[in-house]
């Protein structure tokens, strides 16, 4: 008996921890969102002094601030060109965002910023959603995280106690056939 609540609460705890995937994918989207838009506010100026003097081409302007002879512009240049990289850097976050739902989860396991991904969790609220994708990873999560456990819990058994699996495998067998 006690065997089975755990296998319920172990289930219960892959079915919570399932359902917070989508909303801490959806967190994290919205963080890139909000930091691509801020970085391209950041950049209007020099976007539009770009645009009159180096037909839009920002690299282009930082070259040039960076060839002049003047300290403040060499400093600038340093400046635009981090901003820039910075919203190259989250436009290709935000891209990879808007794609298929197994490419967003795949990315921000494996290959999201990892500043922006700890920002998130830190400032992550867990939370019970209700929405199909919520429940559909709460179930496919919470029947691995089973399976799992399960499994391993069958293989330790098996490799402390081989008699015992053998003895049951025996009297498992199929009726003896007559003579």
């Amino acid at each position: 008996m006690l065997r089975s609540y755990l296998r319920l609460t172990l289930f219960a705890l892959g079915l919570l921890i399932g359902i917070q995937v989508p909303g801490f994918i959806d967190a994290y989207s919205d963080h890139v969102e909000a930091r691509r838009l801020e970085a391209q506010l950041g950049l209007v100026g020099f976007q539009e002094t770009a645009g009159r003097f180096f037909k839009g081409d920002l690299n282009a302007l930082v070259e040039h601030y960076r060839a002049s002879e003047d300290a403040v512009f060499q400093s600038d240049a340093r400046s635009v060109s981090a901003l820039v990289e910075r919203a190259r850097l989250l436009d290709r976050e935000w891209r990879i965002m808007e794609g298929p739902w197994y490419a967003q989860a795949w990315h921000v396991l494996v290959g999201a910023n990892s500043e922006i991904r700890r920002q998130v969790w830190n400032s992550y609220r867990f939370q019970v959603l209700l929405a199909p994708e919520a429940i559909a990873w709460g179930l496919s999560c919470a029947l691995l995280l089973a399976w799992i456990i399960e499994s391993l819990f069958v293989l330790l058994r098996q490799a402390l106690f081989p008699q015992r699996y053998r003895r049951r495998r025996r009297t498992a067998s199929p009726l003896p056939s007559k003579r």
